[in-house]
């Protein structure tokens, strides 16, 4: 399927996959771009046969950030409650996995930055350079780039707006699989389709916890996490994965 503004989506055995398809501004995001990524994100979220998804850019760019030609006409590329490209103030609840080929700067790296899970090619670059331009990285990259990365080396690129090259990345623990040039996306499709064979229930609230808890007090930590895990301990996938086991066969997941 493709939607406004060469945005392509399409489904593999239970993940959606959403490609950029604007080569000729370097796959950067205008506002019709970030309506079409949220219009998938709601739909990977509202399905009940996809369980994860992947974000990932055509050609040899992932993503060069915002379109400073849409910006310049007046055009407002962050959506409300959703923000920019339509999703990094408001992530799925399913796991997003970002294929990395080329450069991902400015929003382009906030945008992997919002994802759960990174796969990069050797040919990608991460970094912010809005301070080269005299705005800042306002779509999370700053809160969520010392989450990802040793504090200093964050702010080594948020200062200087130098980029990182993938070996660095992947030292940093930025990237989860790296690859040979052209084989991101498939590499994440191969990762996002191990994330669905799984326990449907069980996967997304197992990323609930994993992001929530960031922000939990250590004393109200256990109540959050019992209120969020024990639906999914009695829940009819979790009776079918204790009898697949009994049985030695694959589960056969409801998603109940």
């Amino acid at each position: 399927m493709e939607t406004a503004d060469r945005v392509h989506v399409e489904e593999i055995n239970g993940v959606m996959v959403v490609t950029l398809d604007r080569q000729h501004a370097r796959n950067a995001i205008n506002r019709a771009t970030s309506e079409a990524v949220a219009a998938a994100m709601e739909e990977l979220d509202r399905r009940d046969d996809l369980s994860a998804g992947v974000i990932t850019g055509a050609g040899p760019v992932f993503c060069a950030g915002m379109d400073l030609k849409a910006f310049l006409a007046g055009e407002d590329v962050s959506l409300p409650g959703r923000g920019f490209a339509g999703f990094v103030e408001q992530p799925p609840a399913k796991p997003l996995i970002a294929a990395v080929e080329g450069p991902a700067l400015g929003g382009g790296f906030e945008i992997v930055l919002a994802c759960d899970l990174v796969v990069a090619s050797e040919t990608a670059r991460f970094g912010l350079p809005e301070v080269k331009r005299g705005l800042l990285a306002g779509a999370g990259g700053l809160m969520r780039l010392p989450r990802w990365v040793p504090y200093q080396l964050a702010m080594e690129m948020a200062l200087t707006g130098e980029p990182v090259d993938a070996g660095t990345a992947r030292a940093a623990g930025l990237i989860n699989r790296l690859v040979p040039a052209g084989g991101a996306r498939d590499a994440a499709v191969e990762l996002a389709s191990a994330i669905a064979a799984n326990a449907p229930l069980a996967v997304r609230a197992s990323k609930e916890i994993m992001t929530g808890s960031r922000e939990w007090t250590s004393e109200e930590e256990f109540g959050k996490m019992r209120g969020i895990f024990l639906p999914v301990r009695s829940s009819d996938d979790a009776r079918e994965g204790a009898l697949a086991f009994k049985e030695k066969r694959r589960p056969r997941w409801t998603g109940n």
